[in-house]
C-alpha cells in the first residue's frame, strides 16, 4: 500500500489535503516520460518555447483566486499578501522568457580563415526541482521556467507541506497545452526524492532548503557526475548608516523582519545600528511592530499569520529565551498580540536588543519572527559582523551615500547586496548565496549558464 501525505495546516491543525506518495514504478515511468519528452522538446525553436511559457503563465495566474485561500491554508500566508506571490511569479517568468532567446544564443567566438566555430548552449536533459514551502511558486518558478525554455523536461518534487502547488503547476502546464512528460509533478517521500537523484536519467538537482537537507541532495548524487544547485539557508543582517533615511529604513525593515511571519530565506534576521541613531531606529521599530495583528491568515485583515508548524515556533521561541538568559532584552510585551501561544503556530514578533554574536539568535537561522538589533560604532564594525556567520545570501546597507555603500558591498560576504532595499529578488539579476548558503543561480541570464552545458562546434570548411 502506498505512504500517505497528510498536509496539516497551521490555520487549525486540521488535516488539510491527503494524497499518496508516489511507488517506485511511478517515478520511474516519469523519468522514461520525461527522457522521451526532453529528447523531442530540445529540438524546438526558443520561439515556440516561449509561446508555451506563456501560455502556461496565463493559466496560472488565472486560478490566482483559488491559489491565495490555498496558501494560507498549507502554510500561513495571509490572504491579504497571496496575490503578490502570484504577481511575482508572473514578474519573473515572463522576463526570463523575455530574455532567453538572447541568453541561449550561439557565441560566435570570431573569423578563422577555414573554419566556422560557435558555442552552442545545449540543455542538460531532465532536471528535478526540489522545492520548499515558504514562498512555494516563487521558489519553483524561477527553475522550472527557465528550465523548459532552455529544452529540457523538469520534473517537480515540492515540499509536503506544500502539495497543491506542485498540482496548480501541472494542471497549468495541461491547460497550455505541453507535450506529454515535458512537465511532472510527482509527491515523494525524502527516501524516494533521494533515490530519484542518483537515478542517471536526472541530468541536474535544483534544491531549496535547510542546510541538512542540502548535505543530503550532495550526498545521493555524490556517485553522479552531475551539478547540483542549492539554495539554502540565510541569517542575512542589515545595517543602518547614521545619514539613513530613518522613516525610510524603519518601515522596510520590519516589512523585512517579519514578512511572512519571518519565514523567508532572505528575510532580515539581524540588523546593525550606528549609535548615533540607534536609540532613534529602535524605537521605531518597535513601534511599528506592534502595530502588527497577528491572527488567522483567512482573515483579510491579519498582517502576521502562524508560522508553518507548531514546532518552528516552538524552535524560535526557544532562541528568544535563551537570549534573554544571556542577557537580551525583549522589547515585545507578547501580551499584545493574544493569538500567541505556546504550542501552536501563532508566535509573536519579538524585538531584542542587548544581543551579542554568542547568542544563537544571533547566529543560527531563525526563520521566524524574531530580531536581533547591536549598536555598532563604525562601518568597520559592521562589516565585520555582518561577515560573522556562516551564510551569505543577501545583505543591505541603509545610507544616503552610494559611494559608501559600495565600499561596504564590495567588503560584505553576500550573493546579493542592497542600498536602502532587503527582501527582494529583481529577476535581471542572479539570485546566488556564499557560504552555508549554497552554490550555484537562479533568475537572470546567468541562471541559464545552469541549466546548459556549453557545446563546442569547431568545423573545417575548406579541406583543399
Amino acid at each position: 500500500m502506498a505512504e500517505t501525505l497528510k498536509v496539516i495546516s497551521p490555520v487549525d491543525g486540521s488535516v488539510y489535503v491527503e494524497r499518496p506518495l508516489a511507488t517506485w514504478a511511478e517515478v520511474d515511468e516519469a523519468l522514461s516520460e520525461a527522457k522521451r519528452a526532453q529528447a523531442a522538446w530540445k529540438l524546438v525553436p526558443v520561439a515556440e518555447r516561449a509561446a508555451l511559457a506563456l501560455r502556461f503563465v496565463e493559466a496560472f495566474t488565472a486560478m490566482k483566486d483559488e491559489v491565495v485561500p490555498e496558501l494560507a491554508w498549507q502554510m500561513g500566508r495571509p490572504i491579504a499578501y497571496g496575490a503578490g506571490e502570484v504577481r511575482g511569479f508572473e514578474e519573473r517568468a515572463r522576463y526570463m522568457v523575455d530574455i532567453a532567446a538572447d541568453a541561449l544564443a550561439d557565441i560566435d567566438v570570431g573569423p578563422k580563415e577555414g573554419f566556422h566555430r560557435w558555442i552552442r548552449r545545449d540543455p542538460l536533459g531532465v532536471v528535478l526541482a526540489v522545492a520548499a514551502w515558504n514562498y512555494p511558486y516563487l521558489i519553483s518558478v524561477n527553475v522550472v521556467v527557465p528550465a523548459i525554455m532552455a529544452g529540457n523536461a523538469v520534473i517537480l518534487k515540492h515540499s509536503g507541506q506544500t502539495p497543491l502547488c506542485a498540482e496548480r503547476f501541472a494542471q497549468a502546464f495541461e491547460k497550455a497545452g505541453a507535450p506529454d512528460g515535458l512537465f511532472q509533478a510527482i509527491h515523494m517521500s525524502h527516501e524516494m526524492t533521494e533515490k530519484t537523484i542518483g537515478d542517471p536519467r536526472v541530468d541536474y538537482v535544483a534544491f531549496t532548503g535547510s542546510v541538512s537537507g542540502g548535505h543530503a541532495v550532495v550526498k545521493a548524487a555524490s556517485g553522479r557526475f552531475i551539478n547540483v544547485g542549492l539554495e539554502l539557508g540565510g541569517k542575512d543582517p542589515a545595517y543602518v548608516r547614521p545619514d539613513a533615511n530613518l522613516p525610510f529604513a524603519v518601515e522596510n525593515l520590519v516589512d523585512g523582519a517579519f514578512f511572512n511571519s519571518g519565514q523567508s530565506c532572505c528575510g532580515k534576521e539581524r540588523i546593525y545600528v550606528h549609535e548615533a541613531v540607534y536609540d532613534e531606529f529602535v524605537d521605531g521599530f518597535v513601534d511599528l511592530t506592534k502595530k502588527y495583528k497577528l491572527g488567522s491568515p483567512l482573515d483579510s485583515s491579519t498582517t502576521l499569520g502562524p508560522m508553518v508548524r507548531s514546532s518552528a515556533a516552538a524552535f524560535v521561541r526557544g532562541q528568544i529565551e535563551s537570549a534573554v538568559r544571556g542577557g537580551a532584552k525583549a522589547l515585545i510585551d507578547e501580551k499584545l498580540f493574544p493569538a500567541s501561544k505556546a504550542g501552536t503556530p501563532y508566535l509573536a514578533p519579538q524585538v531584542l536588543v542587548d544581543v551579542n554574536h554568542q547568542m544563537e539568535v544571533m547566529r543560527e537561522e531563525s526563520f521566524g519572527p524574531v530580531i536581533g538589533i547591536m549598536k555598532v560604532r563604525s562601518d568597520d564594525e559592521a562589516v565585520q559582523l555582518m561577515n560573522d556567520s556562516p551564510y551569505g545570501l543577501t545583505a543591505s546597507v541603509w545610507t544616503e551615500d552610494e559611494d559608501a555603500a559600495i565600499a561596504i558591498g564590495e567588503k560584505v560576504e553576500t550573493g546579493t547586496f542592497f542600498m536602502n532595499r532587503c527582501d527582494y529578488l529583481d529577476p535581471a539579476l542572479p539570485w546566488t548565496g556564499v557560504k552555508d548558503t549554497g552554490r550555484g543561480a537562479t533568475l537572470s541570464s546567468v541562471g541559464y549558464e545552469f541549466l546548459t552545458r556549453p557545446k563546442s562546434y569547431h568545423l573545417r570548411t575548406k579541406t583543399k
